[in-house]
């Protein structure tokens, strides 16, 4: 009996040594990013590289990641009376919320571009974005919507001369007080409803005008309202002239309680550290953004805003998954070798490494659109913003689902446990492509695009002419697509749109990245050699190329 316990003291018998499992991630450097580095400068942010350098760090340190699981796993609470039966309506978030957040507005990943006269500061933040989003991707919704809010506000400007400067702030005020006397402010929007979800224009929700010029009281119930700590929300409503849009403040300047009764907190798929909810309106007080009866128009700006910041969301979703799959087959061995060395593996981290850099890179190409296009660039980039972003929230939003699955296989049973941190990028997945209009919202609306907005199909194929003669796979795919173009149908509008990502990512991707991208990328994705899944590139593909830009060394 004595022998025994000493073999086992001993080790002889342990069970549980821990062998051939890598080393944790963190912590590591989000923004080293070849691709996105090189597209900071390219679109002309290249002044903010060493703010990008120094957040990617911060990103990916320990306690960042600690607070991207911990805001996940203490998910937000609604809290709708307080102990004595008042009506409170207030959310609780977990302290890592608000860690997350605080960094976010700090590093002006909210609205501080509005307020930034420097050529290139949308640039700025939509990088930023990319590497501060490897940490959790709930708290971009609130950062997001405040961004997207002040284009929107400027169509009132007695109201932008109030609220812009707070929304533009880096600092993170939470709490429920008088707009005016915080230091900073979010803002969050409600368009959608039970009835008609996407379809705004059925909205039952109604307004009626006060005694007060530009001031109408609310009454409807709003179907999914994320954020709703938020301090003000853009709110859609059916006026006497029709579909409007209204500003809602939560805490009145009086300091009372504006009536925006929280009725329920949505039991999401993933997305689990941000609140989203179902307000209730009775007698709410609003004020009016833009002319009766042009509601749509005058909040669609807010719409582009956000579907910039899905295709950003999803590119960043991409860069961390690679990351971690990267990292797990550098340190895992099997059959004799370490994944990373196993030709099959390498092609699969190859195929996802190109599909990250053409997501990637367009992200920027769209953010370097919207910067010039509010410094006042001529009607070729606007109408190409225009187009592009729909195409883009389109394609790239749709990959992600598909690529955080096969990133999440690279590290086999360990990515399905929730340890290991990819099931809950595999659960966000989805989302992206639902927020801001799901798949067939966003092909539709490019197809009204090209029929109802002058210019748009001309600045798209001015796009894809500059690179024109550097690939015969890409040169016959613009052919393809101007046909498809002219032959089109509703029916086949997935089909043209995302013909007409890939031959703008491959054309991004010509100009801009090493032969051993575009060219692995246009026989792929244009020429036909490819298969049906990630893993399928030809054995002409230079796949050491490939993955010694995608995934450099680390410790």
């Amino acid at each position: 009996m004595v022998s025994i316990l000493a073999q086992e003291q001993s080790g002889q018998y342990a069970t549980h040594d821990v062998t051939n499992q890598p080393p944790p991630l963190a912590p590591y450097d989000a923004a080293q990013d070849t691709a996105l580095l090189e597209g900071l400068r390219r679109e002309g942010a290249g002044w903010a590289e060493e703010d990008v350098r120094r957040l990617g760090l911060r990103a990916g340190s320990v306690q960042a990641q600690e607070w991207g699981e911990q805001a996940n796993r203490h998910e937000p609470e609604l809290r709708t009376h307080d102990r004595y039966g008042h009506r409170v309506d207030e959310v609780e978030f977990h302290p890592s919320w608000h860690h997350l957040m605080r960094v976010a507005v700090g590093e002006g990943l909210a609205a501080a571009p509005w307020a930034d006269e420097r050529p290139g500061a949308h640039v700025a933040r939509t990088a930023g974005g990319l590497v501060w989003g490897h940490t959790e991707a709930g708290h971009g919704c609130p950062t997001s919507m405040t961004y997207a809010a002040v284009p929107v506000l400027r169509r009132q400007p007695e109201l932008a001369k109030v609220y812009e400067p707070l929304l533009t702030s880096r600092e993170y005020d939470p709490g429920l007080r008088v707009p005016t006397e915080k230091r900073g402010l979010l803002a969050g929007m409600g368009m959608t409803e039970k009835q008609g979800g996407s379809d705004v224009r059925t909205n039952t929700t109604t307004a009626w005008p006060t005694a007060e010029p530009g001031v109408y009281t609310l009454r409807g119930h709003k179907w999914f309202t994320s954020a709703p700590m938020c301090d003000v929300f853009l709110v859609l409503a059916q006026a006497p002239g029709g579909l409007s849009c209204f500003l809602v403040p939560r805490v009145l300047p009086d300091g009372s309680r504006n009536t925006f009764r929280i009725q329920r907190l949505k039991d999401k798929l993933g997305n689990r550290s941000n609140a989203s909810s179902e307000p209730e309106f009775d007698g709410t007080v609003a004020w009016l953004v833009g002319p009766e009866g042009r509601g749509v128009k005058t909040i669609i700006e807010m719409v582009n805003c956000t579907r910039l910041d899905c295709v950003m969301s999803s590119a960043t979703l991409m860069r961390k998954t690679l990351v971690e799959a990267g990292h797990h087959v550098r340190h895992r061995s099997a059959f004799g070798a370490r994944l990373v060395d196993q030709p099959l593996m390498r092609n699969v981290l190859a195929d996802l490494a190109l599909e990250s850099e053409a997501a990637t890179t367009l992200t920027l190409r769209l953010a370097g659109a919207a910067d010039r296009v509010v410094r006042g660039a001529d009607g070729t980039e606007t109408a190409f913003r225009r187009i592009a972003t729909a195409v883009g929230k389109y394609w790239v939003t749709k990959r992600g689902p598909a690529f955080t699955a096969e990133a999440l296989e690279c590290l086999g049973g360990n990515g399905y446990v929730e340890d290991s941190g990819m099931p809950r990028h595999y659960r966000e997945a989805p989302l992206l492509s639902i927020w801001e209009g799901s798949g067939n919202v966003n092909a539709l609306d490019v197809l009204r695009a090209l029929s109802r907005e002058q210019g748009t199909a001309g600045a798209l194929f001015a796009e894809l002419a500059s690179a024109r003669g550097a690939d015969a796979r890409l040169d016959a795919a613009v052919v393809r697509l101007k046909d498809m173009l002219a032959s089109g149908s509703e029916a086949g509008a997935r089909r043209l749109v995302e013909q007409m990502a890939l031959a703008l990512q491959a054309s991004l991707l010509v100009r801009h990245a090493p032969a051993a991208v575009a060219d692995a990328f246009c026989a792929t994705r244009l020429g036909g050699d490819w298969g049906h899944a990630f893993g399928t590139l030809p054995d002409t593909a230079d796949v050491d190329g490939i993955l010694e830009r995608a995934l450099p060394a680390q410790g």
